[in-house]
This record gives C-alpha cells, structure tokens and sequence, in this order.
C-alpha cells in the first residue's frame, strides 16, 4: 500500500510522518503524535485536521480515505500530565470566586439580554472554541474617528452572537466542525485585505489552515460601527465553506448554497421563538416569510456572489433545490436537521460537484461515498481517454 507524508506540528514545532497510509486511523495517529513530540501516555492530547478532532480512541476509522496530493498538516494540542496533576493539586484562593460561583451570581434579567434568548449555546463538540477582537492598539494607530469605533468589548459581543446564532449552531453540529478562534480582522492594517483590495476585490473575510482560524471585518470602513449582521452572517458562513474547499469551483459554491439553506431553515423552523419582541430571523436580518422562498432566495444570493468568478448558479440549481425540498421534509417529519439529506462529497472528474442522499448517513459513510464516487468517476475518465 502506497504511503504519504503528514505533517504534525505542535508548539512550533513540524515533525513530517512518511509512513502514513489511508489504513492509519485516528488513534494511529494519535500514538504516532505522543512518541514523535516526546509526550507522556498520561498527556492530554487532541489532533485537530481541517478543523475536526480526530478521534483518539478509534481504532478503524482511516483518517484519510485517498491519498493526499499535498502533504496535510495536523495540529496537535496537548498538556503533559505534570502539569495536570500540578493544576488538579493546587487549592483555590478563598478570597476569589471559582468559575461556577461566577456563573451562579448571573440574574434572570442579564440571561435574558443574551442575543439569541438564555437557553441558546454553542454545541459542546463542535463549536469556535476561543474569540479574539482588535482593539484600538492592534489597528496600527489610533482610529481618526476619536473614540467613536465600537470598543472591543462590544466586538466580542458581536463574535459571541455569530457563534450563537442557532443557525450556525446548526451548521456546526451538522457537519462536525470545530474552528480554533473566530476573530475580528484588522479594519486598517491587514495586508492581506490591502492585497486583495489592489486586485479590485473587497476582502470581507477569511479562513486559515481550512478552519484553524476564521476573521471577519466586522466594522465598517470609516470605524465608526459594525457592518450588517447579515453580511457578517453570509461571509461567516462562506469561511465556514473553505474548511472543506479551498477554491471558488463549483463544489465550493454548492457546499456553501446548501449552508445557506440550512441556516435560513432553521430561523424559519424558531418562527415561534421570540426575543425581545422579535423573532430569530428577524434578529438575523432575514426578510424570509415562508421556507418556499428560500431557494429563491439562496440562488439570488449565489447570482451575485458567483458572477465575481465567471460562474452562475444554474450550474448548481439541482443540488440546492434538492437540499431544500429535503430540509422541508425534515421539518415537518421532527426528524434531526440534515438526517435523511443530500450533500456534496467532492469533485467528478469535470471538476463539477458529486451528490448523495444517505437517509442517517454517518460523515464516515459520507466521506466513504465521496471516495468510492471519486473513484468510479475517476476510472471514467480514463477509460474515455
């Protein structure tokens, strides 16, 4: 069996494995990170790839069901078992209140400004595990707008509403995502945005080591507020698209399309979910009256973002309207948002996306569908060549 290289990288630190196989599984791996960093058995260890934990205890599940064309990087986290058994050991100051005595100080009343309502919460598994805003200091100079931009407290607010908005949740939970830190990106001095800028684009976010990192621009161009929480909302979720596509090709748009049936459907299914006097889709800037109109409504949407690239969403019409008409089935059956779905595994040999329907399906079988599916297309294409 033909072996790959895999780069591990912790603290630093890059060790390259060249014995890697699509036979070497998760727990494989997770050894294989132990011995090569030097950790004890006792470490507390996690290996994130493409911005999914990688399951430490299974033990036939392949990481990789085809062999990569470029080496793929894994983030190791770990903390050795010094250090827990330290932490676990040491007392707690008297005169300091303990996480859960904080917890337990918060009213009804400050539960109840939440944006999305008090019971509303990121997944426990799947999730943006840390939040990061810019402050007046990290734009390279103090704004011009004399203390007017949003503090960065506020920022974080905004960060923490994106995370929690139920729709997210939903996409989140769906597709088994974790992402390292939801950022804000630097409104005056990222180069990067400068970059794209000089190239006649408009730089509204985007993705790091597909889903490590995730930074928006939230604040308007003049510093003085935060841009729509829709458009927030709608290039959130198109970085959220790049954990699995790095290009803007047809898979792309079709996986993001389908994320935005998802996230207007579930708004649509809390229409009986008020905060503050409003529903959730109101709070989410959705316009949307009826779950008929989404299709419109997402290929209005993928009219305008996909013309940037020479491409138009006829091309992908039938993917969508099927996610659509399946999402409306699941909510009038009670069955789990996207457990009877159809959803993009990967590119055919024309670079076009490949669909399936798998009522229950598990993202291993998914992902054992794209693989035999990439195959047979694969296969195709030669014979005809």
């Amino acid at each position: 069996m033909a072996s790959f290289t895999v780069n591990l990288s912790f603290q630093g630190k890059t060790v390259s494995l060249s014995d890697v196989t699509t036979d070497t599984s998760g727990a494989d791996l997770h050894q294989i990170a132990l011995v090569a960093f030097d950790l004890d058995d006792g470490a507390s260890l996690k290996l994130l790839y493409k911005g999914k934990r990688l399951d430490q205890e299974d033990i036939t599940t392949p990481v990789f069901q085809l062999v990569p064309k470029k080496a793929p990087k894994i983030l190791v986290m770990a903390t050795s078992s010094s250090v827990i058994s330290d932490l676990q050991s040491k007392r707690s100051d008297p005169l300091m209140r303990g996480f859960d005595q904080e917890r337990s100080r918060t009213t009804t009343k400050e539960q109840q400004q939440l944006a999305w309502g008090p019971t509303t919460a990121q997944d426990k598994n799947y999730k943006f595990c840390r939040f990061q805003a810019c402050t007046w200091q990290s734009f390279g100079h103090r704004p011009s707008t004399d203390g007017e931009t949003p503090h960065a407290f506020e920022a974080m607010q905004l960060l923490n509403k994106l995370a929690t908005d139920p729709g997210i949740v939903a996409i989140m939970k769906e597709r088994e995502l974790v992402v390292g830190t939801l950022g804000e990106m630097d409104p005056i001095d990222d180069r990067l945005m400068q970059t794209k800028q000089q190239e006649g684009a408009c730089l509204l976010g985007y993705n790091t080591n597909g889903g490590t990192r995730i930074d928006l621009k939230l604040r308007c161009d003049d510093l003085k507020g935060f841009r729509p929480y829709s458009q927030l909302m709608a290039t959130l979720i198109h970085e959220l698209s790049h954990n699995w596509v790095g290009e803007h090709n047809l898979l792309f748009w079709t996986n993001f399309g389908q994320m935005r049936a998802e996230y207007v459907h579930t708004h649509l299914r809390l229409r009986s979910t008020v905060v503050a006097g409003k529903t959730t889709a109101e709070l989410a800037g959705l316009k949307l009256l009826d779950t008929k109109n989404v299709y419109d409504f997402v290929m209005q949407e993928l009219q305008q973002d996909m013309a940037q690239h020479g491409l138009h969403p006829n091309m992908i019409a039938a993917p969508i309207e099927e996610r659509c008409r399946q999402l409306d089935e699941t909510r009038d059956g009670g069955q789990r948002l996207g457990g009877a779905s159809s959803m993009v595994l990967g590119e055919d040999a024309s670079g076009g996306p490949m669909t399936t329907s798998i009522a229950g399906a598990s993202v291993r079988d998914l992902a054992l569908a794209a693989a035999e599916q990439r195959a047979k297309a694969q296969r195709k294409s030669g014979d005809s060549s």
